[in-house]
């Protein structure tokens, strides 16, 4: 029964994302670049630019990797999100808090040899909004030793609906694997930060 469900929701999964694949090429004319960058195995974490909600699916549907999004809990609000949180294995997060069940989950991934996804910014547009960035991805990318891909998003607006979605060269933070100094996780922020924003250009 539960090789059933796996079976039933990869083909699921599969469908979704090429449905969304498909829809991306179509309507927005989405443009894929620097595929060729993203490791073919081993633990990843995938981080992006924060424009809208079209970013996750966006980079689920290209990276060609099975990615864990970490997406904050209030978005299972949402019948479709909650569907595509489900369909993709989603880690929900608290706001506001240190979520430690999300924390565990989202370091269990990385030790699997699996990807997570998540914005620096920890909400849409965050940089606009003149809100610090987040620490997150720096967080799991020196206590895991997983490689760091950013990505920038542009585009998929009113006035230029063509999207551009470019995925950067792996970062490897692993010489500060199990630091805790502040500092650190402050360095490698705003460099990973830094990789985005020039990605978007």
């Amino acid at each position: 029964m539960i090789k059933l469900k796996k079976i039933i929701k990869g083909t699921i999964k599969w469908i979704v994302r090429g449905a969304i694949y498909l829809w991306f090429k179509i309507y927005y004319r989405a443009e894929i670049m620097g595929l060729e960058n993203i490791p073919k195995e081993g633990a990843v974490i995938f981080c992006g630019n924060h424009r809208s909600y079209l970013d996750p699916p966006l980079m689920v549907c290209t990276a060609r990797r099975e990615m864990r999004f970490l997406a904050k809990e209030e978005l299972a609000k949402n019948p479709f999100l909650n569907f595509l949180g489900w369909a993709f294995d989603a880690i929900l997060v608290k706001r506001d808090e240190k979520d430690v069940i999300a924390i565990k989950e989202s370091l269990k991934t990385l030790k699997n040899e699996q990807c997570i996804a998540l914005f620096p910014e920890g909400t849409r547009n965050g940089l606009e909004k003149g809100e610090k960035v987040k620490d997150g991805v720096a967080f799991f990318a020196v206590r895991s030793g997983a490689k760091v891909v950013p990505c920038g998003i542009k585009g998929g607006t009113k006035e230029n609906r063509k999207v551009t979605i470019t995925y950067g060269k792996p970062l490897d933070y692993s010489q500060y694997k199990g630091n805790k100094d502040k500092e650190v996780l402050e360095q490698v922020t705003n460099e990973i930060m830094e990789n985005i924003i020039k990605l978007t250009k």
